[in-house]
């Protein structure tokens, strides 16, 4: 068969994440989805009675109703039930001196499906893809990506190595078991450096959200006098890295699809008075001991007064949260922290 970069990058290479059995993936994906339809058939009903009393939730049982649903998840212990930290190969000890000895992990291993047929979340194929950048560009994979990190101006941003003395390095934690808060376990992430081997600060985040959304957007401003300086890829790579891949799918938010290693949402809304859905991208991260999110809400611009205006790109927010707790879901926040800023703007 045949593996693009692009199915790579969007997940549908077929090559399989830290579970081995594709049985117990596809059980996984079944009860997901089930789960999906139960919770869209409850909200229906919910909409129907609703319009049936012609009724509407009052201010105070809205906010009774997002209290509760916050409580809920406040109490519920992060890490506890996520299988997917129960897989042997997240805590693997060994280093690896490139990323092409680390493919040995997998490169033997069947494909769960044909090239370009499913969507698979798999941090191997990022691995493999971190190799295709190595040969491409004729450097070591870290060397090429320390680089970028330093043009972007994001000098906290560094490979994960338990050797180095890494200034401000926070511990990171897990509940055990029994449900108590303990240290995470010691692991090695050279086998993963592309799918989740970097440490970084929200300063560096922000930075790296700010130079993708100039980049989005600096192709909509005029030149005035040739002062707008490049975005740091051109709009056109950015605008085809946050387009939604066909027969992908989001695990945090079913309104969105998995474009090129982002999950984007595009803007919708169905009918009048309707729930609206903004543009924006984001991609979370989970790790041993830690989570985090970047999410970028790109301000809609009005192309006939976007070329007048004083003010230069970026615009929109960026919001970004790292947490050194494992299993702790983040998307959400960061959404509606970034419609309050938003909303916030727009009645300045």
């Amino acid at each position: 068969v045949t593996i693009t970069t692009r199915q790579l990058v969007s997940h549908l290479s077929g090559i399989r994440h830290y579970e081995k059995d594709i049985t117990k993936v596809k059980e996984e994906k079944e009860k997901a989805n089930r789960a999906l339809k139960l919770t869209k058939s409850h909200q229906d009903k919910e909409q129907k009675a609703k319009e049936g009393k012609g009724t509407e939730d009052t201010d105070c049982v809205k906010q009774k109703k997002e209290h509760d649903s916050e409580t809920k998840s406040r109490n519920s212990k992060p890490g506890r039930n996520n299988k997917e930290f129960e897989q042997e190969e997240y805590y693997l000890k060994e280093k690896f001196e490139s990323v092409i000895e680390s493919l040995k992990i997998f490169k033997n291993d069947p494909l769960f499906f044909k090239p370009g047929d499913q969507f698979l979340y798999s941090t191997y194929g990022f691995t493999l893809l971190s190799a295709v950048v190595e040969r491409a560009s004729g450097q070591k994979f870290t060397d090429y990506m320390l680089k970028m990190f330093r043009d972007l101006d994001m000098l906290s941003t560094v490979l994960d190595d338990n050797e180095a003395m890494i200034y401000n390095r926070a511990r990171c934690y897990i509940y055990n078991k029994k449900g108590r808060l303990v240290n995470a376990p010691y692991v090695d992430n050279s086998y993963k450096w592309a799918g989740g081997g970097f440490l970084s600060s929200v300063g560096d985040l922000l930075k790296f959200g700010n130079a993708l959304l100039y980049s989005y957007q600096a192709g909509q401003f005029k030149n005035k006098n040739s002062k707008l300086l490049p975005g740091y890829l051109k709009p056109s790579t950015v605008a085809m890295m946050w387009t939604p891949v066909p027969k992908t799918e989001v695990s945090w938010d079913r309104d969105g699809k998995y474009a090129m290693a982002w999950a984007v949402v595009e803007k919708n809304q169905q009918c009048g008075c309707c729930r609206q859905q903004r543009h924006y991208a984001s991609h979370t991260g989970g790790a041993v001991g830690a989570s985090s999110v970047l999410l970028i809400l790109p301000e809609e611009l009005d192309p006939e007064a976007v070329g007048s205006w004083a003010v230069a790109p970026p615009r929109g927010v960026v919001v970004t949260i790292i947490c050194n707790m494992q299993s702790v879901s983040l998307n959400s926040t960061a959404l509606k922290i970034a419609r309050e800023f938003d909303r916030e703007k727009q009645a300045q």
